[in-house]
C-alpha cells in the first residue's frame, strides 16, 4: 500500500514498503531491543516515566481511576501496567469506535498528549528502531492530527 499524498499517508506508505522489506523475527527482535532488552530495552513506553521518571507513579494511579469509571480493567494474567502506550492507544480507539463510553478529549488531554510525542519522537531516533522508524512517524502524525481536531472542536464548543 501506497497511502495518499498527505503527512500520515506517506508516513503510513513508508510502514507499508518498511514491513514488506524484514521478516517477522527481525520485527520481533528489533521489539525485545525497543522495549524489553536484557535488564531493561531502549525506551519504557509508559506514561508514568514519561511524566515523572519511574514506573508505577500518578499517571498510573490516575488513568486507572479513570479506565474504572468507563469500565474498563486489565484483562486477568496480564501484568503490563495500563499506562503502556499500546494500551492507552487501544482505549482511544475504542473510546473513537464508541465501545465504551468516555470523553475522548478529556481521555487525550489527561492521559495521551502529555507525554506521547516525545515518546514518538524517541522511537523515531532510538538506536534499535528500524520497522518502528515509521511507526513513530505514525504516531506523531496521530498526536498532531488528534490535538488538532481537539483544539478545533473545543473553539467550536464541542469537545467529543
Amino acid at each position: 500500500m501506497a497511502g495518499d499524498e498527505t503527512a500520515f499517508g506517506q508516513a503510513y506508505g513508508a510502514l507499508a514498503r518498511k514491513a514488506a522489506q524484514v521478516s517477522p523475527e527481525a520485527v520481533a527482535n528489533e521489539h525485545f531491543e525497543l522495549f524489553v532488552g536484557v535488564g531493561r530495552g531502549e525506551l519504557l513506553p509508559y506514561a508514568s516515566f514519561y511524566l515523572t521518571g519511574f514506573l508505577n507513579e500518578r499517571p498510573l494511579a490516575e488513568l486507572r481511576a479513570d479506565l474504572r469509571v468507563m469500565g474498563v480493567e486489565r484483562a486477568p494474567g496480564r501484568f503490563e501496567p495500563e499506562d503502556h502506550i499500546a494500551f492507552i492507544l487501544e482505549v482511544m480507539a475504542q473510546l473513537a469506535r464508541g465501545e465504551i463510553a468516555g470523553n475522548q478529549a478529556r481521555f487525550f488531554d489527561k492521559h495521551i498528549g502529555p507525554w506521547a510525542a516525545q515518546f514518538f519522537d524517541d522511537l523515531a531516533i532510538a538506536p534499535s528502531a528500524d520497522f518502528y522508524r515509521p511507526v513513530a512517524e505514525i504516531g506523531r502524525q496521530f498526536m498532531d492530527i488528534e490535538a488538532r481536531a481537539f483544539a478545533l472542536a473545543s473553539a467550536s464548543g464541542s469537545r467529543g
